[in-house]
């Protein structure tokens, strides 16, 4: 985030201690940060705090002289690449809601024609009321504002619930997506994700060491760029990125039904699950008890989901998938490209250092109709903006 310009909007409530980390952290990346706060934020949190943090004096009065000589509070709006509130009051929330500018905080709001990342943070039942939740509503419908949904656990008050500020960390991660293009508005991205497992028996089950982090990082970063999307994803650790429409699935035939339902709704599919590809012909009903003699389990093919898409797909429809090969790694591929009808391959060795399951780096071939092109080795992040960079190019040519 070198050089990109940031507000902070502070507003009032004990989250805003944590302000002064994000504004701190910021800086770290090498941004050029602003700090905007409303009179509540003040009683919480000194503007000299914030001063001291940015090398820039707080903003805190809609009417104070000196600054608006300085640069009045439209230019103020103007100078931010993307504005962050943090925390977002429920107050400051219903202000926005409904366009009301009454102090410095809620005027920028108004006057930003930036992206806008609200991080909301109350207590539990402030932020489960009807009134708050339609207010929300109403800020995710906006083209620029992205809602950064509430950490749950212990709250200030004592309640236990949603509403915690997420972390400053993932507050500038959930920024720095945000700086990124924003070349997916009004498209819709299906992404798939993860491992898919299928029962042997009550307790047990066959899987693959998928943990879903690619599929993961495709997500997030094309929320980042606008889209919406939804993430069809099997058992994992993780949480899903915000500001998608997460679906959770456990076996191959729920996958396929899950993709198949939405398929007609969809701009582009990025299929980076690794769903199971076989499954046991019969499943008891108790669990399998040891006897000494070898256990022999008869599998039957489980349906091929891209092979279900190619039948189904319409035209304009963009669908990339991954192939996690030992060896052959383009060859392999491109006979997967052309037997499944796949506008982009995305290829990679497992078993290969820093590529592959579990990590948070990976090498990938990228395999299309023109040829090939191999990847260094990458964040799943930076290979999620590079996926997204070839399928913004290919939804050009479906037009």
């Amino acid at each position: 985030m070198k050089d990109r310009k940031i507000l902070l909007a502070v507003t009032g409530g004990i989250a805003a201690y944590k302000a002064a980390e994000l504004a701190r952290l910021f800086v770290k990346s090498g941004a050029d940060v602003r700090v905007a706060m409303t009179k509540a934020a003040c009683e919480f949190v000194g503007p000299l705090t914030f001063q001291a943090l940015t090398g820039h004096p707080a903003a805190c009065d809609l009417f104070d002289r000196a600054r608006e000589a300085e640069m009045d509070h439209i230019a103020l709006a103007r100078f931010a690449d993307v504005v962050v509130v943090a925390p977002a009051s429920a107050n400051i929330i219903a202000k926005a809601a409904h366009g009301i500018a009454d102090d410095l905080v809620t005027t920028l709001l108004l006057a930003a024609r930036s992206p806008v990342l609200f991080c909301p943070a109350m207590n539990s039942y402030m932020y489960a009321h009807p009134a708050t939740t339609t207010n929300l509503a109403t800020l995710r419908a906006r083209a620029n504002v992205v809602i950064m949904e509430p950490a749950a656990g212990e709250l200030a008050c004592g309640d236990v619930g949603p509403g915690r500020l997420p972390e400053p960390t993932a507050i500038v991660e959930a920024t720095r997506r945000l700086l990124g293009p924003r070349d997916f508005l009004g498209r819709r991205v299906l992404v798939t994700a993860g491992p898919t497992r299928e029962p042997i028996d009550p307790v047990r089950f066959l899987s693959n060491g998928s943990t879903g982090r690619m599929g993961f990082a495709v997500a997030a970063a094309a929320v980042g760029r606008g889209a919406n999307v939804v993430l069809i994803h099997g058992p994992t650790h993780l949480s899903p990125p915000s500001g998608c429409d997460a679906v959770s699935v456990s076996t191959t035939k729920q996958m396929h039904d899950a993709v198949l339902a939405r398929l007609d709704s969809v701009d582009a599919i990025i299929k980076a699950a690794a769903p199971t590809d076989y499954a046991p012909s019969k499943v008891p009903s108790s669990k399998i008890k040891k006897t000494g003699a070898a256990l022999n389990l008869s599998l039957a093919e489980n349906p091929d989901i891209l092979l279900a898409i190619r039948a189904a797909k319409k035209k304009s429809l963009v669908v990339v998938g991954f192939a996690a090969e030992t060896d052959h790694i383009v060859e392999n591929a491109r006979t997967k490209l052309d037997r499944k009808g796949l506008d982009l391959c995305v290829a990679n060795q497992i078993g290969e250092e820093g590529s592959g399951f579990a990590g948070d780096t990976n090498r990938v071939t990228f395999i299309d109709a023109k040829g090939s092109e191999a990847l260094p080795l990458l964040s799943k992040d930076d290979v999620a903006h590079r996926i997204l960079d070839r399928v913004t190019a290919l939804l050009k040519t479906k037009v």
